[in-house]
């Protein structure tokens, strides 16, 4: 298996696990929603984010927490465009992934200076996702998730939700390498369309999802199977993150994507040391 990427030319080697940081520009965002909203704020939590480790970050303007609000492309475009740019101007050397699901927001994305694209639909909920993404030859993280973060949470029925999983990962690679999409990534989406018991079914089974033979990403943040698991909120679900992401290494991520870089760099560093 290929674990590098192409991103901006420069090749990332992901044979030791990356960290990619969480920018959510959106006010209705599960955990950090509003936060990141003034231009100061965003450079110093950028700047603290490389600082601490971070290969990448996932700057993102929609909500995509369950039963979120939906937000127009135009809003989109207008709450992450200015951003990105903000950033680059900068950090010239950042490596930005655009959190969207929309091929427009997209495009004007890696225009902006964005050299990664990652789609919590993996092209589903917009038709000419992946014809962009492989017109503009960057990274492609795919998720895995069912129908939409409105109808998401009642879409939880499977007849065996690894194998389901994968057989998605399947005809979504086939269509993307068809287009001539190179560098994929995926991501099996923990909290999206998936009950408490089944991302932790996941995450135990979590090392046949190398059966793709791509990088895998894992998205555990601060998730509900945390906090709800725990019986407190998102802000103290930190430690309970740390614990997963460390799991998630052991069985075979290659990005972590978080809210608190420096404590998944230490995942980092330590899981190595096993290695």
């Amino acid at each position: 298996m290929s674990k590098t990427i192409n991103c901006n030319g420069q090749l990332i080697d992901l044979s030791q696990p990356k960290v990619m940081g969480i920018l959510n520009v959106t006010p209705d965002s599960f955990y950090d929603g509003g936060q990141h909203n003034n231009s100061d704020l965003i450079i110093e939590q950028v700047k603290t984010m490389l600082n601490e480790g971070a290969t990448f970050i996932d700057v993102g303007g929609y909500s995509s927490r369950p039963g979120a609000q939906d937000v127009s492309q135009d809003e989109e475009i207008q709450r992450v465009i200015p951003i990105i740019k903000l950033i680059v101007d900068e950090f010239p050397d950042v490596l930005i992934s655009v959190d969207t699901f929309r091929s427009a927001v997209a495009e004007q994305a890696v225009k902006a200076g964005a050299c990664m694209i990652n789609d919590i639909s993996a092209g589903h909920l917009d038709d000419t996702m992946l014809k962009t993404v492989a017109h503009l030859k960057v990274p492609y993280v795919m998720m895995h998730m069912r129908g939409n973060p409105k109808t998401m949470a009642t879409l939880t029925n499977y007849e065996n939700l690894v194998k389901d999983i994968l057989f998605y990962f399947s005809e979504r690679i086939t269509k993307a390498r068809a287009l001539g999409i190179v560098d994929l990534i995926i991501d099996p989406g923990f909290g999206f369309a998936k009950t408490v018991a089944q991302n932790y079914e996941l995450l135990n089974k979590f090392e046949l999802l190398k059966m793709t033979d791509l990088p895998i990403l894992a998205g555990l943040s601060r998730k509900s199977m945390i906090y709800k698991t725990l019986n407190f909120s998102a802000e103290d679900a930190l430690n309970g993150t740390t614990i997963l992401n460390t799991i998630a290494l052991q069985k075979g991520a290659d990005i972590l994507r978080v809210h608190d870089v420096k404590e998944a760099m230490e995942c980092v560093k330590l899981t190595q040391q096993l290695h």
